[in-house]
């Protein structure tokens, strides 16, 4: 596609918009983490108060002229608003300020162009930016808006603009057909880990809590990890072994932000149904920020959207080590279940406790006991010292095994009717005869 539109650049300078209503605030701090994320060199950041925003420019026409001349005095290639804008908005800014103009939507898109590594990744990146770029395409061809003419050229009576709008709805069917196979691939994937009955612990959380650095700890994986916004956008899936629990996959997948934009969430939908489908999420949580009430909540509203809120959660506050005189611990409910668990990543304090927390949470359905299991059953014997599960081993007066067992009450199950036994009559007997 071909804009005539200004280049752009990494001198850049950003605008807020302070004095909204609390549901569509947006914090500047991370508007300036997400520009530093992208690349930018921020020059300077102009907040602008305002309650209403206007039709024409989103802020006033006197505060468009100062942001001009301040434009032109600091040599500025790009200005970045912290708020959505229209096309025709963004269209008349930069007649003013004549230079790109890029809002909220269009910074994270650029972000995440940055940071997908895999096939997948980029794809649905696109997606999103096709998506988005769809709504904007005329503000890029005012000046072609006539069938094209002259030996040749007839035929079609297409103009620009509908020949571009066709070229991106063939796009975007494309890129959402890949997608497809690419959400039946993982589907054939997830269905083979449940009739493994292997549990699949999922990690979300706010951009930057710590996620991928809480995944290394725990994996001893080499994710990427670092202090910046949306470091990871590809999902990783990893297996681990887990007491009472067994093997166990973990997946990391990319991190919220407050008002992700609605294309976003649809774009990465292969991506984030790791989350939606999993058998227990770990909310990463950034103990140390100021605002982490608000992105709790804005955590929970796209769990909502991709129908996750209703999963069993466990809440991880990381980075205690920034708290002063914190000590890793895990929070409990009337019932005794862990809700909460506070550790460091970083500094890998607090690991063993999470560890401890997901395997009473995924173990709650132990069979533990003794079973009285005749010589014959040997092979069923050594299957139980296989999993790991005999914890003692003795025998009766007349010769029969006594084992003392902990383990899923699925395997004990899966065991049993392999053998042609009814496990529901065994287990309440707790003896085979």
């Amino acid at each position: 596609m071909f804009f005539e539109r200004h280049g752009g650049g990494e001198r850049a300078m950003l605008v807020h918009l302070e004095g909204q209503a609390p549901d569509v605030r947006e914090d500047p701090d991370e508007f300036l983490e997400l520009a530093r994320s992208a690349g930018a060199d921020v020059v300077t950041m102009v907040r602008v108060p305002r309650h209403q925003p206007t039709a024409r420019f989103l802020i006033g026409s006197g505060k468009v002229d100062e942001i001009r001349e301040q434009v032109h005095a600091e040599a500025v290639e790009l200005v970045i608003f912290n708020h959505t804008l229209t096309p025709s908005q963004e269209r008349n800014l930069e007649k003013v300020f004549e230079c790109r103009v890029l809002d909220r939507t269009g910074l994270i898109l650029d972000i995440f162009a940055q940071r997908a590594r895999t096939h997948e990744g980029k794809l649905q990146v696109e997606l999103a930016q096709l998506e988005h770029m769809s709504t904007r395409l005329v503000r890029g061809w005012t000046h072609l808006e006539r069938q094209k003419g002259g030996i040749g050229l007839r035929g079609p009576g297409e103009t620009q603009l509908e020949t571009d709008r066709r070229l991106l709805r063939v796009r975007i069917r494309q890129i959402k057909q890949r997608l497809e196979k690419v959400r039946s691939q993982r589907e054939l994937a997830r269905r083979g880990r449940q009739r493994a009955e292997v549990p699949v612990v999922s990690l979300v959380g706010y951009t930057n809590a710590g996620k991928s650095t809480l995944f290394n700890s725990l994996t001893t994986a080499e994710v990427y990890a670092a202090d910046q916004l949306f470091a990871t956008l590809d999902p990783t899936l990893r297996r681990l072994e887990f007491a009472d629990v067994g093997p166990v996959i973990l997946a990391d997948t990319v991190g919220f932000i407050r008002h992700l934009p609605h294309k976003l969430v649809e774009a990465f939908r292969a991506t984030l149904e790791e989350s939606s489908n999993a058998d227990l999420l770990l909310h990463v949580i950034d103990a140390h920020e100021p605002e982490r009430d608000l992105q709790i909540e804005q955590v929970y509203a796209v769990l909502r959207e991709i129908g996750a809120e209703s999963l069993p959660t466990l809440e991880v506050y990381n980075k205690i080590d920034l708290l002063p005189d914190f000590t890793p611990q895990i929070q409990r409910d009337d019932q005794g279940k862990p809700v909460r668990v506070w550790l460091s990543a970083r500094e890998g304090k607090g690991l063993d406790l999470l560890q401890q927390a997901i395997s009473e949470l995924l173990g709650e359905d132990l069979f533990i006991g003794t079973l009285c299991l005749p010589q014959r059953l040997g092979r069923l014997r050594a299957q139980l010292f296989a999993q790991g599960a005999v914890q003692g081993e003795s025998h009766d007066e007349e010769g029969a095994i006594l084992l003392q067992v902990r383990l899923p009450r699925a395997d004990l199950n899966r065991l049993l009717s392999r053998d042609g036994w009814e496990p529901q009559a065994f287990i309440a007997q707790h003896t085979l005869q």
